[in-house]
């Protein structure tokens, strides 16, 4: 059975660990975080948990990067959550340092792992961990699409009083407020989201999509973690199950929707090496403004970081 590590025991970690010890997918959960007692707390408690929820996967908690050796799978959440006032961008600085040793230190005790970034700002963390991991782009991406999706398909759901079951999206471009929900490829149940819902109520549910994270930073004084956790572990449980599903992941483009040597918020199809294939929607016109606009602010931000010369 595979190794599973998750760094940083904070909400969204511990979260992820636990889902996935649910799942009974794996041997070995490992939680490390610098607070080693913290982690090893979150773990026990994931364990004592075991035989309430009737699964056997065994959840370490470490500060030892020693114990992650042999990890298939790294989900990397460290760094500081955001707080009122703050934007995404502004965690650039603290969590670029930290995204960047984690990935060295990951990458000196486990050869080829997948490794999926979960850290803001995401989009230009992800960049950093490909940069500090030396893997191939196939192999380092981030969770943000998913957890997007999930939003909006929620909103809806509530909007309408049908089962999220029934919802099927597909969401582009950076993690924030730039980010590019697609209602042209919304539906419930095969039937287009535009049948079933008034064009005005739409376009506020896409804005409040826009700002979902920002919504409840304001209402809890941090960062989400139960859905955003949830979905990180999605992405594991569909790699080691090499199911092909697909998925709206931030993957790095060389030349996809014109866009070069950037990590943004694209649909994927992921299996047991990652990314298997980058997929192209024909956009339109003024979707394809969007993904441009996108993509415009993620590249500042990634010049933001390239210029703290973080080797």
């Amino acid at each position: 059975m595979s190794k599973v590590t998750v760094v940083g025991a904070g909400n969204v970690g511990a979260t992820c660990a636990n889902v996935l010890a649910h799942a009974d997918l794996v041997k070995e959960i490992v939680l490390l975080d610098i607070k080693g007692d913290f982690a090893k707390g979150k773990a026990l408690d994931t364990n004592q948990q075991g035989p309430i929820d009737y699964y056997s996967t065994k959840t370490i908690g470490s500060d030892d990067y020693a114990d992650t050796a042999g990890s298939d799978i790294v989900v990397i959440t460290a760094g500081i959550p955001r707080k009122p006032g703050m934007s995404r961008d502004d965690l650039i600085s603290t969590n670029a340092k930290i995204v960047s040793s984690v990935t060295k230190s990951i990458m000196e005790h486990s050869k080829n792992p997948i490794i999926i970034v979960v850290s803001n700002p995401l989009d230009v963390m992800t960049y950093a961990a490909h940069k500090a991991s030396g893997l191939p782009s196939s192999r380092v991406f981030g969770m943000a699409g998913i957890l997007d999706t999930a939003r909006y398909r929620a909103f809806l759901s509530m909007e309408l009083n049908i089962s999220p079951k029934d919802f099927q999206a597909v969401l582009m471009g950076g993690h924030g407020d730039t980010m590019v929900p697609l209602p042209r490829y919304t539906t419930v149940a095969g039937i287009p989201i535009t049948e079933l819902i008034a064009k005005d109520k739409l376009d506020a549910i896409v804005e409040r999509t826009k700002k979902g994270g920002g919504e409840l930073v304001k209402l809890m004084g941090t960062s989400a973690w139960y859905a955003p956790g949830a979905a990180a572990a999605q992405m594991v449980q569909t790699i080691l199950r090499d199911e092909n599903r697909i998925f709206p992941c931030c993957a790095r483009l060389d030349g996809q929707y014109g866009l070069k040597d950037m990590f943004l918020g694209v649909p994927v199809k992921l299996g047991k090496e990652g990314i298997v294939q980058i997929l192209e929607l024909d956009l339109n016109k003024d979707e394809m403004a969007l993904m441009n606009t996108s993509a415009d602010h993620v590249r500042k931000v990634m010049d933001v970081y390239e210029a703290m010369g973080i080797s």
